[in-house]
């Protein structure tokens, strides 16, 4: 077997209604910041960046194919949800301060990690955004059981 091709992840490229609204989403509660905007044949493109992530922001009057619900579409093809890492999601709820819709949650997972919490949110255009807390990798040793 040949080693795969080194790549790193690059980013999440999503339509949006309101590329302001969507911005300012994702800066206020995410930390991301703009990073670069395109224009080209009529069509305006912003990139936003958080560390080396970016999410890049498409204009569109399409309507939702999907509706949000919960922890996200189950229709293959399309992502179910971005996912970000808090320390608290208690605090990160506070902070919101009913400003955020809650689509699913908060939930705890504990039987399956210790610490682990989760709130599903959603976006000014409806893409369910995961905020959790505790998510720990499984051993090597735990892992092997699953090979």
């Amino acid at each position: 077997m040949t080693a795969p091709i080194e790549a790193r992840w690059s980013h999440v490229g999503l339509n949006c209604t309101d590329q302001r609204r969507t911005e300012e989403f994702y800066t206020r509660w995410f930390g991301f910041r703009r990073a670069r905007v395109v224009e080209a044949d009529g069509v305006r493109v912003v990139f936003l960046r958080r560390g080396d992530v970016y999410l890049e922001l498409f204009a569109t009057d399409a309507a939702a194919l999907l509706p949000p619900a919960n922890d996200g579409p189950a229709n293959p093809g399309a992502a179910r949800h971005l996912a970000f890492q808090v320390a608290d999601v208690d605090a990160f709820l506070a902070q919101a301060d009913g400003q955020l819709p809650v689509s699913l949650g908060p939930l705890s997972f504990d039987a399956f990690i210790p610490g682990w919490k989760t709130v599903w949110v959603t976006d000014p255009d409806g893409m369910v955004v995961e905020v959790s807390q505790g998510y720990t990798d499984q051993s090597e040793e735990e892992l092997a059981r699953y090979a």
